[in-house]
């Protein structure tokens, strides 16, 4: 599906995109202080979560239609535009009841195609923006289709919100980046705005401006940020929301980059620079091709030799002399295990089409 979208007010601005505020609206005078704190900065939308989906019962799970009633009063005395999380139709018609500005659809209702399709039916033909945050887990094709639902209720003001994605394991973000993914998401569709929500990435607020930055350096659009006038006795998401003052020295110190140079000086040694990267992408792709070739050898001696595809020790053993001989080449050992997880799980793919043509050939005699 082809589509064509538009910025989420009026024309694209020449910076970018803010929208800061609390994780959740708590109370009346909660939500005002931290507006008014804003108010005057380069803000563009003032979020606060209205209905909050927690993991487990028991657990603040927002203060529901009241706090919509403060999100208008904060449009009225700051003149800001508001955004809120919605979840279902009927959290759609209470904020379009109040006014809301902006909605966002949150990461555990993009898992779910019905949620996303009830919510584009609720939404269709009324012309507001949306933003879509990534699903929980790194699936991008999910990611897709809750775009392309909204695009198809008549919705083109639409941005896609990068929040992480769950990780098991040791990390020192609550949602891994795999900046990969948006990045294949931006290459997808080229004019969709996408927003880094840095705040649920680190899960923690001393690595915030490191994460706005990496999405500035990587050409985002826009930054959603939680901002607390009390971080600490925030009723949830406490460690990651930080004070308006703080958000705005943080913001004010993040480098913008530009998308490209008018500089001849630069093209010049840019193209060049590049011309020796698409030589060496053709060289690696030779190698892997000619690798692949010694693989089916390997395969067809293995058949002879009645040889099982797998070999645990040697596999062990390349990836442990690999991970070292990259480490000496200043390359991550993760990236050198994904790298050969991805080689070997090929080669396991071309010996199996081996065992597959000698056992066809063998029956045809």
């Amino acid at each position: 599906m082809e589509m064509q979208f538009k910025p989420l007010f009026g024309e694209k601005l020449s910076r970018p995109f803010l929208i800061a505020g609390p994780c959740s609206a708590e109370t009346e005078d909660q939500v005002m202080n931290i507006a008014h704190a804003l108010k005057d900065s380069q803000v563009d939308v003032f979020r606060a979560g209205i209905w909050k989906p927690r993991t487990r019962p028991n657990s603040f799970e927002g203060v529901g239609v009241e706090g919509l009633a403060w999100l208008r009063r904060v449009k009225e005395e700051t003149g800001m535009k508001v955004c809120t999380e919605v979840a279902n139709k009927q959290h759609v018609y209470e904020a379009l009841k109040y006014g809301v500005d902006v909605l966002w659809i949150g990461a555990r209702t993009t898992v779910n195609p019905f949620s996303v399709q009830e919510i584009a039916d609720a939404i269709e033909g009324v012309d507001i923006p949306v933003m879509v945050k990534n699903p929980i887990n790194p699936d991008l094709a999910l990611w897709m289709g809750a775009i392309e639902r909204l695009y198809k209720a008549g919705l083109h003001r639409i941005a896609a919100i990068h929040r992480g994605f769950s990780f098991f394991g040791e990390s020192k973000y609550r949602n891994v980046p795999r900046w990969q993914i948006p990045i294949d998401l931006m290459r997808r569709f080229p004019d969709l705005p996408i927003i880094c929500d840095n705040s649920h990435i680190c899960g923690r607020r001393d690595i915030l401006s490191e994460v706005a930055q990496q999405a500035f350096d990587l050409n985002f659009d826009g930054l959603m940020t939680e901002v607390h006038n009390d971080p600490d006795q925030a009723w949830s998401d406490a460690k990651q929301q930080i004070t308006p003052a703080t958000y705005l020295n943080e913001v004010k110190d993040l480098v913008l980059r530009e998308v490209g140079s008018s500089s001849p000086v630069y093209n010049e040694n840019i193209d060049q620079l590049r011309e020796q990267i698409d030589g060496l992408d053709h060289e690696l792709l030779e190698l892997l091709g000619k690798r692949m070739g010694v693989v089916e050898e390997i395969g067809k001696y293995k058949k002879r030799n009645n040889i099982s595809i797998l070999q645990p020790a040697r596999w062990s053993d390349i990836l442990d002399k690999s991970v070292k001989d990259g480490e000496k080449q200043g390359l991550s050992a993760e990236f050198i295990a994904k790298l050969f997880k991805a080689v070997h799980q090929e080669s396991i793919a071309h010996q199996m089409e081996i065992m597959k043509q000698v056992e066809k050939e063998a029956s045809m005699k």
